[in-house]
């Protein structure tokens, strides 16, 4: 199979833990004033509003694998032992692709510009772990599927520039996810724009 799936709006709430864990709160340690987690709160909505999720998937099959080597099709590969590692007992891959659109960007840099860096870093965490939840959300989306064709996705997902899977490898999920069309550009140094824009891949592998 080699498809392309496109989500034009993900709605999702924001991953409350997440954000906190990412700013720095300890769950059980961290204790906020009543005023300071109305604050909290009211900064995470603000970031959520400015949030616009949209997301891509493509599934290709492996057509073989190789010691640090993926091949799929087109004469593409994937040059990561650890990748290949994930993948040993796969005969699909599942490109994701995710981006929180450019409106929280352009708010955090203003809030920076204007040294209201409090709120920036909330929004920065919370654009981040919003992004992130949204490839959670379609490995869910692919999962329900994939049990009825008693497949499954491995347990982990892989991005460009973890581990040994070089940050090069950013153009090819670019070009296959055609992230372009969400208005996500790739500079010269293989980084997306705007930022809080991700790729990832997983594998297909039998259920039992």
């Amino acid at each position: 199979m080699d498809k392309l799936f496109t989500f034009e709006r993900i709605t999702i709430e924001p991953p409350l833990r997440a954000i906190c864990r990412r700013l720095g709160y300890r769950e059980g340690l961290t204790q906020l004033r009543p005023d300071e987690a109305r604050t909290l709160g009211d900064r995470i909505e603000q970031a959520r509003a400015l949030v616009t999720l949209k997301g891509t998937a493509r599934r290709l099959p492996i057509l073989s694998k190789a010691p640090g080597r993926i091949r799929l099709p087109g004469e593409r590969c994937l040059e990561s032992a650890q990748l290949a590692s994930l993948l040993a007992d796969s005969q699909e891959v599942l490109l994701l692709g995710a981006t929180a659109g450019p409106d929280v960007i352009e708010a955090i840099r203003r809030d920076a510009a204007e040294d209201n860096l409090a709120r920036a870093v909330v929004f920065d965490a919370a654009a981040s772990e919003m992004v992130d939840a949204a490839l959670d959300w379609m490995e869910t989306f692919f999962s329900r599927e994939l049990r009825r064709e008693g497949r499954r996705l491995t347990k982990s997902r892989f991005s460009c520039g973890y581990g040994d899977l070089a940050l090069e490898n950013q153009r090819l999920f670019y070009e296959l996810l055609q992230l372009g069309r969400f208005g996500v550009e790739l500079t010269g140094e293989f980084i997306l724009v705007p930022e809080k824009s991700v790729t990832a891949v997983a594998g297909i592998e039998p259920a039992g």
